[in-house]
């Protein structure tokens, strides 16, 4: 009996220890990850140069938020998907590209990440006619680092309003 309970005991201690290594992650290759990241997120520049607006909406989550330069925030892929396959297509047709600049930082911690950098934007003669910043956060998903928040800014003043215009009607003063 007491050989049994020790046998019992000795199973159970190696089920727990064996169980215990099971669990241990292995290590974070963060320089694979953020080359990963560095490829899926770069990947938008050619999705948005063939004005392909499945390509680019699958590049983000079901519930990615997109906060565009003077405009309101987009939520959603359906949402994200029709906002840049307008901008893309518009783009295209009036002979406008947009340019990936270089990547100023990029890092991941476990499935979250982010990417910075810039972009330019020419005409048909390939003249710059904008240039920005962009700041992107991802989630790992399923291998792809698909895009939870996304934001971009151009470098140049906005636009400044237009003069407002004075009413019309006859001038009061003296006789």
């Amino acid at each position: 009996m007491l050989r049994k309970l020790l046998l019992a005991f000795a199973t159970l201690g190696v089920i727990v220890a064996s169980s215990g290594c099971a669990r241990t992650p292995a290590p974070q290759d963060v320089a694979a990850d953020k080359a990963k990241l560095q490829t899926d997120a770069l990947s938008w520049f050619d999705y948005f140069a063939k004005a392909d607006s499945e390509g680019l909406a699958n590049l983000y989550a079901e519930d990615a938020l997109v906060m565009p330069p003077g405009g309101p925030a987009l939520n959603g892929r359906p949402a994200i998907k029709t906002y840049l396959g307008a901008m893309a297509s518009g783009a295209k047709a009036a002979g406008i590209s947009l340019k990936q600049g270089s990547v100023t930082g990029s890092d991941v911690n476990g499935d979250l990440g982010w990417i910075s950098g810039t972009y330019t934007v020419q005409d048909s003669s390939g003249t710059t006619i904008d240039s920005g910043n962009y700041l992107s956060v991802h989630h790992r998903t399923n291998g792809s680092w698909l895009y939870i928040r996304d934001i971009w800014n151009s470098d140049r003043p906005p636009v400044a309003a237009a003069p407002a215009k004075k009413a019309s009607g006859k001038k009061s003063g003296n006789k």
